[in-house]
């Protein structure tokens, strides 16, 4: 382009500023053109992205659709998203597509303005026809790559689209970082204590207020209450997913702030209600907990959490693999298979959220018999809405609202005859 550009100035200035002329021409074109279209390409990959997200919800749901008859409202939805994404494209693609249309064009013009303005200097004698044509080819050679670019923008315009929404990801807010003088400190005990601590979701909504309590090393602490009164907020805070609003979480008498992240999860075990498998073996799945397990710590944590017995029965055993979050065995092998990872993992601190709350009567004997093992000389933080599962934890806490509105053993709270109290007559007495 600058040669071509080089060798024009040399034929004949004037006529090479003739040629430039179309550059303004052309900017202001692709710019009136860019600004409809690069807000249409946005409107398609956002309608795109729609149309996945309800696609891949419908085949998640298909058992509930079909359960509920709802296929012709699936579809009528669909059809309507389908138009939508098919119309901003349409629009897109028709009005990106004037750009080359344009470029012709002004090409077209520009040579129309040589062969005229050319033939004039050449009838006076300031330039020769073989000079004129020479330079006629030179102009086409001139705007090429301008024509190259300008084609290309079309798929340059759907491509930023595209990373908007890539970026607008990767540019949200990441887990806030380890305060600089966080150290890795590994957990020697598990002793908790949680002083005044306050915490909420939402700017002027607490959903924990001023809670304060203590776990010694290897004794166990429930917390029970009616849906939406901060009880998995706690065990949310004791991991550092979320940071306290107010107050401070000590654990071993050290500020929780004080530790590393991966030194402070790398001791606790999780075991949730719903408990999520790899694709992959059995074996793989257990050994998540600690990747350097032998096959033989596998198979005792495996017994420990009395999964053994299901898994020997299974026609590949341990190397049954599992797809789709653990499809093919049900919801409590799969929680034996989670307390069998969490036994692995050998961990200090123990949490359990609702970690029987799937099960059934007859499985719940198994994991109620396994939890008890995993307990043992471990600090664990329970939370069930099941209260023959918390019966024998050293402290019971009655929350309600974010507030701590009774704490003591089992015993001691059927004989205060508060909220824990009706809440348990109203499970087992009649």
């Amino acid at each position: 382009f600058v040669g071509t550009v080089a060798v024009m100035l040399y034929m004949s200035p004037l006529l090479t500023v003739i040629t430039l002329t179309i550059i303004p021409v052309m900017a202001v074109s692709l710019k009136w053109i860019t600004n409809r279209t690069g807000k249409l390409f946005k409107e398609q990959q956002k309608n795109l992205g729609e149309l996945n997200g309800y696609i891949e919800e419908s085949v998640s749901g298909a058992k509930v659709i079909k359960a509920y008859s709802r296929e012709k409202q699936i579809t009528a939805e669909f059809l309507e998203k389908n138009a939508a994404l098919k119309t901003s494209g349409f629009w897109a693609q028709t009005i990106s597509g004037f750009i080359p249309k344009v470029m012709n064009s002004l090409n077209n013009l520009s040579f129309t303005m040589i062969a005229a303005i050319g033939g004039l200097f050449a009838l006076k004698g300031w330039i020769s026809i073989g000079s004129i044509v020479v330079f006629a080819e030179y102009s086409r050679q001139f705007t090429r790559p301008l024509n190259d670019l300008a084609n290309q923008f079309n798929t340059m315009l759907s491509a930023i689209a595209g990373a908007e929404r890539v970026f607008d990801v990767l540019d949200e807010k990441e887990e806030r970082e380890d305060e600089k003088n966080a150290v890795h400190q590994p957990i020697q005990t598990g002793s908790i204590e949680f002083r005044d601590v306050s915490f909420g979701y939402d700017e002027g909504q607490q959903t924990l207020k001023h809670l304060q309590f203590t776990v010694p090393a290897g004794q166990s602490i429930a917390f029970v209450g009616p849906t939406g009164a901060g009880k998995t907020t706690v065990t949310n805070l004791l991991a550092r997913f979320y940071e306290p609003d107010e107050g401070r979480i000590l654990i071993d008498g050290t500020d929780i702030k004080t530790l590393t992240r991966a030194s402070l999860r790398k001791n606790m075990g999780f075991v949730l209600q719903d408990s999520f498998l790899f694709q992959g073996t059995i074996r793989e799945n257990i050994r998540y907990g600690r990747l350097d397990a032998s096959d033989q710590e596998v198979e005792a944590a495996a017994k420990t959490a009395n999964a053994h017995s299901f898994i020997e029965r299974l026609p590949k055993g341990y190397d049954t693999v599992l797809t789709q979050n653990g499809s093919g065995i049900s919801q409590g092998q799969k929680q034996l298979i989670s307390i069998a990872r969490a036994v692995l993992a050998d961990p200090v601190l123990l949490i359990l959220d609702e970690a029987t709350s799937n099960i059934d009567t007859v499985t719940e004997v198994n994991i109620q018999e396994a939890l008890t093992r995993l307990m043992e000389g471990r600090t664990s933080v329970i939370i069930a809405h099941r209260l023959n599962t918390i019966q024998r934890a050293d402290q019971i806490v009655v929350l309600k609202d974010g507030e701590m509105i009774e704490k003591g053993s089992h015993e001691e709270l059927i004989l205060q005859k508060g909220f824990y109290s009706d809440l348990y007559k109203s499970q087992f007495e009649k």
